[in-house]
């Protein structure tokens, strides 16, 4: 289980696990607030990024969470909030 942080770089490395290296656009500082369907990455590869997220982080994200984070500052900012809350219990 990582702990710590959840950062723009984890976002990246798990968006391309579970979409595939040539689907969807990259995730940088420069795409933070930038739409994923714009990205390319549709509500299937977000719930299976969520997935990947849940497992290799030991945290729950709600289903309904992961499609309403529309972005990745969002998306982030979500699973960091989660973090936290796992790490004070």
């Amino acid at each position: 289980m990582a702990s710590g942080e959840f950062t723009v770089s984890d976002l990246r490395r798990i968006l391309h696990e579970a979409a595939g290296e040539s689907d969807g656009a990259d995730v940088g500082a420069g795409t933070l607030d930038t739409d994923f369907t714009e990205l390319g990455y549709d509500s299937l590869a977000r719930l299976e990024t969520g997935s990947r997220i849940e497992r290799e982080f030991g945290i729950k994200l709600e289903d309904t969470a992961l499609l309403e984070a529309q972005t990745p500052r969002v998306l982030i900012a979500a699973v960091n909030t989660q973090l936290t809350v796992a790490g004070a219990s």
